[in-house]
């Protein structure tokens, strides 16, 4: 099952939990370092799929990196303004590279908040990847820390049923929220409708996380290709690229 991780409109979550060099922006969401597994050509390999699926070709063959399991997220924003174009993952650990040619179809085809991206917008598109690692039961719905921890909560609704939602380690900065307006906003977007109060708040479960996260733009990716040409990359002579690949702690 798949996960949303951006915005603030419904979402779709998983409910189980994982057991336990860079073009572009490359790092933790969280200040602490050690070898990342996120790589560019993760995020390569992601705008290799989504161009065989839209051109309907056989799709790339297996990559070199690591196919070790682990949730992940795969994002695609468009244009200079980043606007959010697909946004979903997992929490459950699959093995890379099933998880990311699964996920970057998904994430740019069937986010139900979004058309599904089209072939004359893939020359302006960004993909970033994240990794999540280190989840943590906190012990209570304060005990994370914004721009560090990514956070999934579970809460009973007005109805007593049980739900979750999740947001990245990125997303309350992006927003400019603190903590308490970050909870808010994400029991809205899994569907809270009731006044929000600090009872609801204190019987929030909450799971805190870290994620690796590296962001790769079209015109970067071009530019890997012309230096493999032994891929299946095919490149329009009517696409123009976009022109910053960075992220200032975005994802």
């Amino acid at each position: 099952m798949a996960a949303g991780c951006c915005g603030v409109k419904k979402q779709k979550l998983d409910h189980s939990l994982p057991a336990g060099g860079c073009n572009g922006y490359c790092g933790h969401q969280n200040g602490y370092t050690h070898n990342l597994v996120v790589r560019s050509d993760m995020c390569m390999f992601c705008f290799d799929v989504l161009y065989s699926h839209l051109h309907h070709l056989e799709p790339p063959k297996a990559p070199s990196f690591t196919n070790d399991p682990y949730p992940l997220f795969v994002t695609w924003k468009i244009d200079r303004s980043k606007k959010l174009r697909g946004c979903i993952g997992t929490f459950t650990a699959m093995n890379l590279h099933d998880g990311l040619r699964e996920y970057s179809i998904t994430s740019a085809m069937k986010d139900s908040r979004f058309s599904p991206i089209q072939r004359d917008e893939f020359h302006r598109l960004y993909c970033s990847i994240s990794i999540l690692t280190r989840f943590e039961e906190a012990a209570d719905y304060l005990d994370w820390e914004i721009g560090v921890h990514g956070i999934r909560i579970e809460f009973s609704n007005e109805k007593g049923h049980r739900k979750t939602a999740t947001y990245l380690p990125e997303v309350a900065t992006e927003q400019g929220w603190d903590r308490i307006q970050t909870i808010d906003s994400l029991l809205r977007k899994g569907g809270f409708k009731g006044h929000i109060s600090n009872e609801v708040r204190k019987n929030i479960r909450l799971t805190r996380y870290r994620s690796e996260r590296l962001t790769i733009g079209y015109s970067d990716y071009t530019n890997y290709k012309q230096r493999n040409r032994n891929s299946t990359f095919h490149n329009s002579s009517n696409s123009t690229s976009s022109s910053s690949n960075h992220y200032n702690h975005r994802v």
